[in-house]
């Protein structure tokens, strides 16, 4: 923290000089790195949003150290592994240690190994990543690292989830997958068909589409062989206008399917789906506005007043509350001090205790299925004026969202 004097008082006649030390707050940057151009663009900013409000809400509380305050300094992926790793070197070149990212597996795995070896060779510029909703499973699995920190479940965890809930449904439903062909979207796909047939053998996977990420415009061909199937229900990482795309094809062409989805709570999803949505989309996810106790009632409404839309996620906001407490703990922004107070931090989120895994720095909390319905009743607030929103299913606590790992990871002494 840098301390500044100046004089307060007059020189007394014996030339003692009476002042009184005021602080100068220091400034902690956080750069964030998401796609703010290109297909995922509307998430990609609405994420970055989310990520402001919650560094104002922080500086306002008085920052961390007694008065340091957080500065965030945007970046555009591009939604490109490439991009992101050029647009890293200019933020460690910027002298910049704490890098926050929302979404992309792609982008997460070349910035984790881009890390790795900056800080293996540069130790005294060492660089953390915060990745709030990367869910590749390897992440904080075999390519685990110290420096990475993950806060949404990965895949493995949130399909487990969903797959538990759908295998208790009465009948046997025949399930069809389609995702996109990145590492996130395979992992769903692997992770479906394992833990159906573990869980249910007598339940049908009658499909299973990898299709490129952000170039189809048209999805009616695969709706046509998922009703083709006779697919009573579908699994989806989709996110962004791939979501989006997929169910309108859907409601089209009459596909009478129920939507089991990671991602239908993004930006512009709810408004694209509409009424064609309703009870159609299972979703699993983190928070949403209409669960019970919700602490984040009135931080949410003030983000809706100042930026006109929807507050969708509480991760954002829990990473940076997360990062202040592992600063003021560390009594130091020294990137391996705070790495070290974040390793094993257990916290009391405004969904209940959280964990941040010291085994692979992978977050355990809460989670919730919720279903997208008309508003009314449990349903206080629909979402992003449709008349529609999320009405919880069921709460899943903490010890039940973990699954083991297989990091091994290289703790610095």
């Amino acid at each position: 923290m840098k301390t500044a004097f100046r004089v307060s008082g007059l020189m007394l006649a014996l030339g003692i000089q009476l002042a009184s030390a005021g602080v100068s707050a220091a400034t902690i940057k956080v750069a964030h790195i998401d796609p703010l151009s290109g297909p995922f663009a509307l998430v990609g900013e609405s994420a970055s949003r989310m990520l402001q409000a919650s560094v104002d809400e922080l500086n306002a509380r008085g920052g961390v150290l007694g008065g340091d305050k957080f500065e965030l300094v945007h970046f555009d992926s591009k939604s490109s592994p490439q991009e992101a790793v050029l647009i890293l070197k200019q933020i460690i070149d910027s002298d910049i240690r704490f890098v926050s990212m929302y979404s992309g597996s792609h982008i997460a795995h070349a910035l984790i190994e881009a890390i790795n070896k900056h800080n293996s060779r540069n130790p005294e510029k060492s660089v953390i990543l915060l990745n709030i909703s990367a869910q590749d499973p390897p992440l904080t699995n075999e390519k685990c690292s110290f420096w990475h920190f993950r806060w949404e479940p990965h895949t493995d965890m949130r399909v487990n989830l969903l797959t538990d809930y759908l295998v208790k449904l009465k009948g046997t439903p025949k399930v069809y997958l389609i995702n996109q062909d990145y590492a996130f979207g395979q992992a769903i796909s692997r992770a479906g068909k394992e833990m159906l047939a573990a869980k249910r053998p007598d339940i049908k996977v009658v499909g299973d589409d990898l299709h490129p990420l952000g170039k189809v415009k048209d999805f009616a061909p695969y709706i046509a062989k998922i009703k083709a199937s006779g697919a009573d229900a579908v699994i989806t990482g989709n996110w962004g206008p791939d979501l989006s795309l997929l169910v309108k094809a859907g409601k089209d062409a009459g596909l009478d399917v129920v939507y089991y989805t990671l991602n239908a709570n993004n930006a512009g999803v709810p408004s694209s789906i509409g009424k064609s949505g309703e009870n159609r989309i299972r979703q699993v996810m983190a928070w949403h506005p209409n669960i019970a106790e919700n602490k984040l009632e009135a931080f949410a409404n003030t983000f809706k007043a100042r930026y006109k839309e929807d507050m969708w996620l509480n991760l954002p906001k829990l990473s940076i509350d997360m990062l202040a407490k592992a600063i003021d703990t560390a009594r130091s922004t020294d990137p391996v001090k705070v790495a070290k107070a974040l390793h094993g931090m257990k916290f009391q989120g405004d969904t209940g205790e959280v964990w941040m895994r010291p085994d692979d720095h992978q977050l355990i909390g809460p989670q919730y299925i919720a279903t997208f319905t008309k508003g009314g009743g449990s349903v206080k607030y629909d979402s992003e004026g449709t008349g529609f929103g999320w009405r919880t299913d069921v709460r899943i606590e903490a010890k039940d969202v973990a699954l083991p790992t297989t990091c091994k990871m290289e703790v610095p002494k």
